[in-house]
């Protein structure tokens, strides 16, 4: 999984104040000057987002 993603990570959420995806994530200045920046920076705090999984436990 490719950790500059940020669609799919956990931390990537709905601000309903703004009206648009946002990181929830406490990022500093240079982590998120990283992010917005280098299409290659691996995030040290990316999830995978997969909200089926626990689905696929109870199954």
């Amino acid at each position: 999984m490719d950790k500059s993603n940020c669609e799919s990570c956990v931390y990537y959420e709905y601000d309903e104040e703004y009206e648009s995806y946002a990181c929830t994530m406490d990022l500093d200045e240079d982590e998120m000057a990283h992010v917005m920046m280098d299409r290659h920076y691996q995030c040290p705090y990316y999830k995978f987002g997969d909200e089926y999984v626990i689905v696929r436990k109870q199954m």
